[in-house]
This record gives C-alpha cells, sequence and structure tokens, in this order.
C-alpha cells in the first residue's frame, strides 16, 4: 500500500493521507500538487508534503483524483518556511498555503450540471423555474452553477437545482478547470512566395487597387527593416494608421500569415545603464560597516535619515549579490512604493526585475511565481509587498525589509497573521541569507535587538548631498482659534506658507490620517449622530458620493436631509477627512490644481501610478493624502509638508500611540526639501507641548526610543514581553460574554504570566458580530514555545465546550 500525505487549501490544522498505486509513488515528489477529492463531493488543489507506507488508523483513505505538476513547484525550504509560520503565528498549515499560493495554482472545483441521459421528462410537470434550467440543457452538454444563476436572475438557485436531482433529471458532476492562461500575441509574417524579389512585384502588383492593404504591407517592410524582430499584429495596426479587418482580408488572400507565441505579462522593456551608481563618503561609510557587520550577523539595521540615500545603498549591495548569482528579495511595506522604486531600479537592473504584489491579477502572479521557481534571468530581483515572501526561491542570497517599521508588514486578516520583517529573517536563515532592515525610525523591537547587539547597526545622520534636514514649525491650533485666525481647517501660517511655496512653482504635500469628508453628522436639536447598523461605530459622509459609509463593513446610505431621530434640520458635520480638505483648498487656492491620494482615489491597478506620476510631472501642485504618503516616496520638487492634525494619531487607545505618531510625522517631514532646498514643515496640534511632537521637530529618534522603552517596561510591552491577543467574536452578547469569562478564567489559571481580559475594544461590533479580546503577555525569559501549547491545548478544551463552539476565536501572535 502507498500513500501520499497532503495538506488542503482549507483552514485546517492537520494534513490528510490518500492512497496512490505504486508507479504514482515513485513519480509524485514532495511539492507538486494533486487533485483529490474531499468532503461529499468537492475537488480540491492539494499540495504533497511526502510520499511514505503508513495506512492511517482513524480513517479510510481515498484514492487521488490527478497530478497536477511534473515537477515541484513549492520547494523544500519554503515547507520548512511554512510550517514555521503556521507553528509560530499558531495558525493552520492549510491558511499559510492558501495565503501563500497564486490562486491561480490554486484550483478549485465548477460544479458542472448535466442532463441524465435516456430519461423521459414529462415538461408539463416541471414549475417554470426548473422548465427554464431543462430547456438550456437542450441547447448544451452541462452548466456552470454561475450560468443557471443568470439564466434564472435569481441567486439562491440550489433548490431548484435540487428539486430536479430528486426527480432524477440532473446529475452533477465535478470539474477542475485550471485558471491559469499564458498569454498569447499575435503576430504577422510574409507568406513565404513573396520572399523573393520577383515574389514582391507580383504582390505590389496585386495590390495595385487596394490602398489600404498596400500601405499595411509597406509599413511591414519599413517595420521588419528597422527592427528585425518578429512583427505584432498591434503594432503592425498602429503604424499604418489602420484596423485590423485589412490585415484579416491580407490573411485571407495568403499574403500574410499569423501566429501566437506565448508571451511573459511581466515584460519590462528596461535598459540597463552602464553608468556605475557613485556613493557619497557618507553612504561609501555605510556600504563598508554593512558589510563588516554581515561578516559576524545574519541581519544588519540600517538606520538614515529620511532622503539619506539609503535606496542607493541597498542598489549596490544587490549588484554584488547579483554578481554572485544569488537571488535578492525587496521588501516594501506598500505597494505605492512599489511603483516608485521598480522605475528607479530598472535604470540600474534592467530586465532582472520582477513585481509581485496583490494589484497584479492571477496570471501575472503565476508567471512570477514559475520565474523564480526556475531562477530565470526575468526574477533576479523580486520587489513586492509581504506576499512576496512566499515566493519558491532556489537560491536567495539577499533581503532589503526597507521602511521596516511598517504596522502594514503585519497581516491582520485572514490567518496567517505573520509579520512579513520577522518572517523574512527566519526565511534568510533557511536559505543562510543576509537581511539588511531600513528605516528612518525604525521599530523600537528592531532598534532593541540592535542595541543588544542580536542585529548589526548602522546609522547616517546625514541627508544627500548634506541638505539640511526640514526646519519644523509648530501651530498651536486652541490660540489660532482663539485669535479667529483660521480659514476653515488651515491656520494662517499654513496658508501663507503654501501661497509663497506656489509662488516659487514648488509643491505642497498636506497630511491628514482620515479618508472622507468628516466622520461625523450630528443633529444639532438632539445631538444624534447616524451610526452603521452592523457595526458600532458612527458613519463617514463622502461628500463626492454624496453618502455616508462605514469604513469596517462597507454599510452605504444616502446623506440624510433630516434627523432620523427628531426630523430636525440642523444637521452639522464634525471633524474632517482628507476629501474636505481638498474641498476647501479648491476654494482658497482656485488657481493651484490639487489632487488626493486614500483609498478612494487609488482604487484599480494602475491608481497609485496615475497620481505618483502625475505628482512627479508636476501636473498636481498639493497633494492631499493619508498614511500612504508617509513612505518613503521621493519627490525633489515639495518645499513643504503640512500636518493638518497631529493629535489624532497620538490619542489612540494603543501602546504604540506615541512610538507611531513620532514615526508618521519624521516619515512625512522627511518628504519635504528633498533636493537643494531646505524644505519646511507645519504641524497643525492643539498640543504643541507634547513630548512626542517636540521629538519630532528635533529629530531626536533615541529621546522617543529611551522614553518609550522605560514606559514599556513598567507596562510590561514589547520588546520585554511579547504578546498574545486574543479576539472572541459572536452574536449572541450574553454567550460571548460567558465565554470570554470562561476562556480568560481558565488562562490565567494555567498561565504564570500577566493575562488581561476579557476587554470590550474601542469597536466593540462589527458587521453584527460583538467582540472581546483577551491579551496574554508572555516574559522575554519564558520559553515560547511552550506557552503556545498550553494555550492551544486550552482553546481545544475551550471548543470541546458544546455552547461555546460557535463563538469564533482569532489568535494574534506578536500582536502589534
Amino acid at each position: 500500500m502507498y500513500f501520499v500525505e497532503v495538506i488542503l487549501p482549507l483552514s485546517l490544522a492537520k494534513t490528510f493521507t490518500y492512497c496512490i498505486s505504486e508507479a504514482e509513488f515513485h513519480y509524485i515528489k514532495k511539492g507538486m500538487r494533486v487533485v483529490v477529492p474531499f468532503g461529499k463531493n468537492k475537488m480540491y488543489t492539494a499540495l504533497v508534503l511526502e510520499v511514505h507506507q503508513n495506512k492511517p488508523t482513524l480513517y479510510e483513505a481515498k484514492e487521488i483524483h490527478q497530478i497536477l505538476d511534473e515537477k515541484n513547484i513549492v520547494t523544500e525550504i519554503q515547507l520548512s518556511h511554512w510550517q514555521w509560520i503556521a507553528s509560530y503565528y499558531m495558525c493552520a498549515i492549510g491558511d499559510v498555503y492558501r495565503g501563500a499560493m497564486p490562486s491561480g495554482l490554486l484550483m478549485e472545483s465548477e460544479t458542472l450540471i448535466s442532463q441524465k441521459q435516456d430519461v423521459f421528462v414529462v415538461e408539463s410537470q416541471l414549475s417554470d423555474d426548473e422548465f427554464l434550467v431543462f430547456e438550456a440543457l437542450q441547447y448544451q452538454s452541462s452548466l456552470k452553477v454561475q450560468d443557471i444563476i443568470a439564466i434564472l436572475n435569481k441567486k439562491n438557485i440550489f433548490p431548484v437545482i435540487q428539486k430536479l436531482i430528486d426527480k432524477n433529471i440532473l446529475v452533477l458532476q465535478e470539474e477542475i478547470q485550471e485558471s491559469y492562461k499564458p498569454k498569447l500575441v499575435r503576430y504577422v509574417r510574409l507568406n513565404a512566395k513573396y520572399e523573393s524579389n520577383s515574389g514582391l512585384s507580383e504582390l505590389i502588383e496585386t495590390l495595385k487597387s487596394a490602398n489600404k492593404q498596400r500601405e499595411i504591407v509597406m509599413s511591414y517592410f519599413q517595420l521588419s527593416a528597422s527592427e528585425k524582430k518578429p512583427i505584432t499584429v498591434k503594432k503592425l495596426i498602429e503604424t499604418a494608421n489602420s484596423s485590423s479587418a485589412i490585415i484579416k482580408a491580407l490573411i485571407e488572400k495568403e499574403i500574410f500569415e499569423d501566429y501566437f507565441i506565448q508571451e511573459d505579462r511581466m515584460n519590462f522593456e528596461g535598459i540597463a545603464q552602464e553608468e556605475h551608481l557613485q556613493l557619497s563618503d557618507a553612504q561609501q561609510n555605510a556600504f563598508d560597516e554593512i558589510k563588516e557587520s554581515f561578516n559576524q550577523k545574519e541581519v544588519c539595521l540600517l538606520h538614515g535619515v529620511t532622503s539619506s540615500g539609503k535606496t542607493e545603498i541597498y542598489i549596490k549591495l544587490i549588484e554584488e549579490y547579483l554578481e554572485t548569482g544569488k537571488q535578492v528579495l525587496y521588501l516594501l511595506p506598500e505597494i505605492a512604493l512599489t511603483t516608485q522604486l521598480v522605475g528607479r531600479l530598472r535604470t540600474y537592473f534592467g530586465n532582472k526585475i520582477a513585481v509581485f504584489h496583490s494589484k497584479y491579477n492571477n496570471n501575472e502572479r503565476v508567471e512570477v511565481w514559475n520565474q523564480v521557481l526556475d531562477n530565470s534571468s526575468k526574477a533576479q530581483v523580486v520587489i513586492g509587498a509581504r506576499s512576496a515572501l512566499f515566493l519558491p526561491f532556489v537560491n536567495l542570497g539577499f533581503i532589503v525589509v526597507d521602511e521596516e517599521h511598517e504596522q502594514t508588514f503585519k497581516q491582520v486578516d485572514p490567518a496567517p497573521r505573520y509579520h512579513a520583517r520577522d518572517a523574512a529573517i527566519v526565511l534568510a536563515h533557511l536559505h543562510q541569507a543576509k537581511v539588511l532592515l531600513g528605516s528612518a525610525t525604525p521599530s523600537l523591537e528592531t532598534y532593541f535587538n540592535a542595541q543588544t547587539e542580536k542585529y548589526g547597526l548602522v546609522e547616517i545622520a546625514k541627508r544627500f548631498g548634506n541638505v539640511r534636514m526640514p526646519d519644523i514649525e509648530l501651530v498651536d491650533l486652541k490660540d489660532k482659534y482663539f485669535r479667529k485666525k483660521m480659514t476653515g481647517h488651515f491656520s494662517d501660517t499654513l496658508i501663507n506658507e503654501i501661497t509663497t511655496a506656489l509662488s516659487l512653482n514648488e509643491q505642497v504635500i498636506l497630511f491628514q490620517n482620515r479618508r472622507g469628508y468628516s466622520p461625523i453628522i450630528e443633529c444639532m436639536t438632539c445631538g444624534n449622530v447616524p451610526q452603521c447598523q452592523q457595526c458600532d461605530v458612527s458613519l463617514t459622509y463622502h461628500k463626492h458620493k454624496n453618502q455616508l459609509r462605514c469604513h469596517y463593513c462597507g454599510y452605504t446610505m444616502a446623506k440624510p436631509t433630516h434627523c432620523h431621530s427628531c426630523s430636525s434640520v440642523d444637521l452639522t458635520t464634525k471633524g474632517f477627512g482628507t476629501e474636505q480638505i481638498e474641498q476647501e483648498l479648491i476654494s482658497v487656492f482656485p488657481s493651484a490644481k490639487t489632487g488626493r491620494m486614500d483609498q478612494d482615489t487609488t482604487r484599480g491597478k494602475f491608481g497609485f501610478e496615475k497620481i505618483i506620476d502625475s505628482f512627479k510631472n508636476r501636473e498636481i501642485d498639493i497633494l492631499v493624502g493619508t498614511q500612504m504618503l508617509a513612505k518613503g516616496l521621493d519627490f525633489d520638487n515639495v518645499s513643504l509638508v503640512g500636518i493638518m492634525n497631529a493629535d489624532n494619531m497620538l490619542y489612540h487607545p494603543d501602546f504604540r500611540a506615541f512610538e507611531r505618531s513620532f514615526q508618521m510625522m519624521t516619515q512625512v517631514s522627511g518628504r519635504s526639501g528633498r533636493s537643494e532646498k531646505q524644505g519646511k514643515v507645519i504641524i497643525q496640534t492643539y498640543n504643541p507641548n507634547h513630548n512626542t511632537i517636540q521629538q519630532v521637530t528635533v529629530n531626536d529618534y533615541l529621546g522617543m526610543y529611551n522614553e518609550q522603552l522605560y514606559d514599556r517596561k513598567i507596562y510590561k510591552y514589547p520588546p520585554y514581553f511579547r504578546i498574545i491577543k486574543l479576539t472572541l467574536k459572536h452574536r449572541d452578547f450574553d454567550k460571548l460574554k460567558e465565554g470570554s469569562i470562561w476562556l480568560y478564567q481558565v488562562m490565567s489559571q494555567n498561565l504564570n504570566m500577566p493575562v488581561l481580559g476579557p476587554e470590550e475594544p474601542a469597536i466593540s461590533r462589527i458587521r453584527n458580530e460583538y467582540i472581546r479580546t483577551i491579551l496574554i503577555k508572555i516574559p522575554q525569559n519564558t520559553p515560547i514555545a511552550g506557552t503556545k501549547k498550553t494555550i492551544q491545548k486550552i482553546l481545544n478544551s475551550f471548543e470541546a465546550v458544546a455552547q461555546f463552539r460557535a463563538i469564533k476565536v482569532t489568535i494574534n501572535v506578536d500582536f502589534y
């Protein structure tokens, strides 16, 4: 008996055993995909973990359905890495597999419905809906579920299908469909009989009266003379300024032949420049120190102030690793950044760069996956957001984690809730590669690791080209409102500075970490605020669409004309978001061109490119945005940055609020004055004497670090304690309360460490589910693996209690 152990792309912690033949036993390798039946009649793409001869004791092993690959598409190192993520972040291995693979490689069964053969059907006994399905099957052999939804024009079609199955008219069959299709490009060439000189004169004679066809043939000759490479139909139509109908006519006359070539979607026409990158003295010193540090340590932190030229150092290091034939992974926190960086790196590495993130479609991601697996020259350097970590590297030598402090490196939902920076360090260890963490405002944990000499530390204190750090000015909003020196949400100081910048043809960035027009609409008569029906939050007003919107579940309603509680028409907006600032700018600076960059304006694959390009090309004078702006973007003409309200970051109920505020404000400030001229930053705040704001004005990272570290030690937070956060959700308030108290009590009895909770979070209901959280603080010197085992055991017994089974528990390890 031969068996195969597989991982299924479902949230299941264990692997499953299926039986195979002896021939399959010798053919199947670890890391191949096989299609297996699971459950009643579902098929899934499973991943082979190992082949063996141990019969499962608890169940009868089913047979596999088919083998999908000729060679493994997941490497052994990847499998070890995935198992580490599953155990460290306490999630199912199936979750990691589903999260890691591009969904184009994870086929699921498409249920096909066909008519039973040789069955006599009495049509008069069918209902209208049943008859429509039956009739459709007379014209085609099978229908998918989606087709039937379209035919009946309703979502709930399963009762209809079920009745037809019961009447013995239909059968279901499960079909696995490969969803990845290579991109084919259509080319044309001249028919062989016209290749000779006599053939050419015959051709021109034939087309004497067909002017448009003759033009296309002439364009074809011009292109083939100048380009010396195959000619695509698209290019020929563009050059001749013609249409595909005329090319079709030429193919029918057998003058042209068309043919198809499979082409990569990610084709970058970048040409590497020959010139070498010249580092400044400060950069060269940092570069040498990093290489020195890599002799002793696997990880090094590069702490360089904003605009100190960290990217050039990365490029120089990447060059060295590429010369040894290694692959390089460059991780970025934000898709907006990849847009800008790819352009910069393309000038050095030409076509060696592949990009991998969620804005690319399935087929493009599958292509990058295969290129990395084949160690193709097109994917020597992979740039991507956190998911690029899961690619099948075969020869990884170096990982750069840029802006390592960013919270977007931590995945929140769904599982695996991993932190890309920490997972990258483990991946590098498995490949015996080196990791460089870069940031102007490192996270406290990373800086702590560097101070305790776990990581190497290299610092650059000066900006590139000795440009001075921006001049930061604080504006006291209390005072400005009192003196009536505010226009909308702009102080007179900010307006004067914007006017000056615009008169010098310089650009301005304004930062407000809230999208929409205003977060609250309030009735001035009774104080009622429209709330989301499914969540415990007020609805944000979006003026552009004239609707109120919940930013948690997406619920929307039209903007009310009167209060729903007391019918008063006296409604007012409170607070402000990016949309409102954009509106105010238009009225204060009517001649300036404004742009907005937030989640609402960057939808779609090239959403970021459009805005970043038009700002770089100076088509936008003032750019308003949320935290997307705070991340390493490089614009050389920005002389002024305005932070509209520094306080809404400071007073978050989060132990990282001060650290995050410092990082955010410093990073936003760093967008200013990146070329010759010193930039200016205006921070509007109600609390100018706040310690963190003062530290930002003098760029005192160490002061902030020491102050926060002191607090963290007293209150038992990272880096002195590790935190595991359990979130419990259920629709029934009382049942959730009872379950969370039970779990908390068992945890605090069995764990010899601080357990806090069960707490109602600031937003205690989302999508009609009530929420409770429990925090477990694990001291640094306690072995974490044993603690996790205990927690898992307690959670297993929690699930075994019948009345708590419906409560969803999610585990977030290293909760950030």
